[in-house]
């Protein structure tokens, strides 16, 4: 391979992403950009230079740290340094902007017209998606779970409904809780993964029902932790809401018993309570 197949912009704002725990898993345009910034804009400083340390990288760029709590006043220093340099944006692990900093920049970035690209990479959601062996074909990602219980526990009403796999951060001291509760809301029996230390020595993989989950973190979690939790059945239809294609059959000429039998295999509903449904709004209506 070339190394014009590894070659970086002149000039921009570079999203790195970066090793989750192996450092097997830095890319060579990682290695490239780490060598060839003008800045590199981090999430903590200390680890990034150990991280080139690491990949037997030299720093010949400043180093300026980007994180939560200064980020907003970094922007308008690094979008200017981006139009004449390179400024590559990385966090302490996996890809900036997922629950990580970055976003202030990456905006204000497009928004001023300054070239913005990706280093593709190390990503805990995809990884925990990969090894959850659950039905992630479609998924949504939360970030981190709520930490308060009245917002957690609204949190997860929000996905009893929810069809597609939702993928979430969580701190080991709290993840016993947070699956402890999502049992009780989703119920214990709804599929889950908790992966914990991805790429690393002591990676884990827990697989199972949420309650045998919860069970399971009673003993103590620790490292870091990415949850998966599989999409719940397509929600019932209310048999009351299916009156009106019952009677629309009806008016066409079928029986009432034939039509609500058809009306609820179709949708998924008990017969009799359609059935009772229909009885009462046709007595209602005449």
């Amino acid at each position: 391979m070339s190394p014009s197949e590894f070659s970086l912009p002149a000039a921009g704002v570079v999203v790195a992403a970066t090793p989750l725990g192996n450092i097997g898993d830095a890319s060579p345009r990682l290695r490239q950009a780490l060598g060839c910034a003008d800045i590199i804009a981090a999430e903590d400083t200390r680890r990034t230079r150990n991280l080139a340390a690491a990949l037997g990288v030299e720093i010949r760029g400043r180093v300026v740290s980007n994180f939560d709590h200064n980020e907003d006043k970094r922007v308008s220093d690094l979008v200017a340094a981006a139009r004449h340099g390179l400024v590559v944006v990385v966090s302490d692990a996996g890809m900036p902007l997922v629950s990580d900093p970055g976003h202030a920049l990456v905006t204000a970035a497009h928004d001023a017209g300054v070239p913005v690209t990706c280093l593709p990479g190390p990503s805990a959601v995809t990884t925990a998606l990969a090894l959850s062996g659950l039905n992630v074909g479609h998924f949504i990602f939360d970030g981190f779970a709520p930490r308060k219980a009245g917002a957690r526990r609204a949190w997860l009403e929000s996905l009893v409904g929810q069809q597609r796999a939702v993928c979430f951060f969580e701190s080991p001291h709290r993840v016993e809780a947070t699956l402890r509760e999502a049992a009780e809301v989703l119920g214990a029996d709804r599929r889950a993964a908790v992966c914990r230390e991805l790429t690393k020595e002591y990676e884990e993989v827990q697989r199972g029902g949420l309650g045998e989950l919860a069970h399971w973190a009673a003993e103590g979690v620790r490292g870091e932790v990415t949850v998966v939790i599989e999409g719940g059945a397509a929600p019932q239809a209310d048999p009351e809401d299916l009156v009106g294609l019952v009677l629309a059959r009806v008016e066409a000429g079928e029986r009432l018993k034939d039509a609500v039998k058809e009306v609820a295999r179709a949708h998924g509903v008990k017969t009799g309570d359609l059935y009772d449904e229909a009885l009462l709004a046709r007595s209602d209506n005449s």
